[in-house]
This record gives structure tokens, sequence and C-alpha cells, in this order.
């Protein structure tokens, strides 16, 4: 139920979030590929649409090469500017840059979103933002939204609960991606059950749930089943599986294997 709350959340976030891309990319930085068209304003004469080289730099009509790559567009827009006015080729230039094709900054988003990919950072974007594009975290996709960063050597790792994300407004989460930057959903966490309840097989596992609760998932212990000595099969720390004593009230963990046995009377 939770996970369809979040599919349909992404999936309106997705339509509003497409249908404003390029309303807000002020704090956008401009990086190597990308293509630009600059305009002067009353300078019609001095409009020029190029692309951004690898070392970061655009040959501009009458300052030549200008290195942009690394910055903002109002500070790319300035620099641009000062150039004129300083060389003395426009008193008081207005600059205005436009991005054509956003080619500069890229995100993975990976795992079970409904539509993975690589996707262009068109604007300061945010995890929200990325999981819109990529139309949603999937039904079948976990709670939990892992981010992975690499900064050099470096590697750091982010776990994002989706649910505090959207239900508490944890605007800290909402973090700002950089190029490079990985989004993964992973697979639901899940459970298993079989032995005699009415729909043996494996389910999602919800937060907090409890023996009593996958029972009624499972649509409940049949006719022949007992609820003494329900077993539970898990994985210890050292990756073997030991069976446990269950009772109706203990909760279930990630991969849990819960066996229903059939009443002897």
């Amino acid at each position: 139920m939770r996970n369809t709350f979040l599919a349909l959340f992404f999936s309106f976030v997705s339509l509003f979030f497409t249908s404003s891309l390029h309303a807000a990319d002020g704090d956008y930085v401009l990086a190597s590929g990308d293509v630009i068209r600059i305009n002067v304003y009353d300078h019609p004469d001095l409009t020029t649409e190029t692309r951004i080289g690898a070392n970061g730099e655009i040959n501009f009509t009458l300052i030549g090469a200008t290195k942009i790559g690394g910055l903002g567009l109002r500070q790319a827009e300035a620099k641009i500017a000062e150039g004129l006015k300083k060389g003395g080729f426009v008193r008081e230039p207005l600059v205005n840059i436009n991005v054509i094709q956003y080619r500069g900054q890229q995100v993975n988003v990976l795992g079970f979103v409904n539509r993975p990919g690589r996707f262009p950072l068109e604007k300061a974007s945010t995890v929200t933002d990325l999981l819109a594009i990529a139309s949603g975290i999937a039904v079948t996709g976990a709670d939990q939204i892992i981010h992975i960063r690499r900064d050099g050597a470096k590697t750091t790792r982010t776990e994002i609960d989706a649910l505090d994300l959207l239900d508490k407004g944890d605007t800290k989460a909402d973090f700002q991606l950089r190029d490079g930057d990985i989004i993964y959903v992973p697979r639901e966490p899940r459970f298993y059950i079989y032995g005699e309840v009415q729909r043996p097989g494996a389910f999602r596992l919800e937060r907090n749930m409890t023996v009593v609760q996958a029972l009624s998932v499972g649509g409940g212990i049949t006719p022949r089943g007992t609820q003494r000595g329900i077993r539970i099969l898990r994985r210890n720390d050292a990756g073997r599986m030991q069976e446990i004593e269950a009772s109706l009230s203990d909760p279930v963990q990630k991969d849990d294997v819960i066996y229903v046995k059939e009443s002897l009377f």
C-alpha cells in the first residue's frame, strides 16, 4: 500500500517536473559538452551558439577564449559581460545564457524504478527530482533509496528513507545531486511463508510486521494448520539458517521463512 502511494506520488511529480524543467535553471553549473546560446541585449550581431569544450572554454566574439565550465549561469553571464566591458566593446553589456543541450553533468538512476537510466542534470536537481524523471519507484521497489557519490578516491554511500522524505518532509534527505552521482532503489524486502496457509509464497515485508500480520497476508492458517509451533527460519550473522520458535506477536525480518505446521489433532 505504501509503495503504491510512492509510485503514484512520483508519477504526479514527474508530470509537474517535466513541465517546469527549464524554468528554474539559474543555479545550473555549466560543464564540458553543454551547448549554450549567448545573447547580448541590443547587440544581435553578438548572438553565439557554441559547445563548451573539454577544457571548459568557449570562443566568444570579440573576447576570444573564455573559461566558463564550472561556473553557474549567472556567473558565466557576468564573466562574459565583464570581458565585453573591459575590452571597450560594449559599454553596459546585458548578457543572457540559455542552455540548449545539457550534456555535461549526468546522474545514474538504477534498480527498481519505472524508467532506469542515465539522466542529465538540467538544473539544480535533488533526489526527488531525479526519481520523478525516472517515473518514480516501481511497485516492487523498496522504501529505502541508496545514494552513492564518488569524490576522487573516496566513495560515500547514504541511505535515504523515502517515507520519511515524503511523510515527514525530511528536506535534509532531499539534497542536490552532482555529476556522476548514483541513485539506486533496491528490490522490496520480502518474507516467505509455507506449510498450512491458504496462500504460501513470497510477499512484501512491511515495516514492523509481526507474525500474525504475515499470516494474514498469506490468507490465514488452513483448517489443518495450527498456531502452535510456528517456526521461522532465519539466517544468523554467519549466514547460516537457524530455526526459531515464534509467537504471533514476534517481528518478522527480511528474508525470514515462516513455516506453519499441520495440527496433530
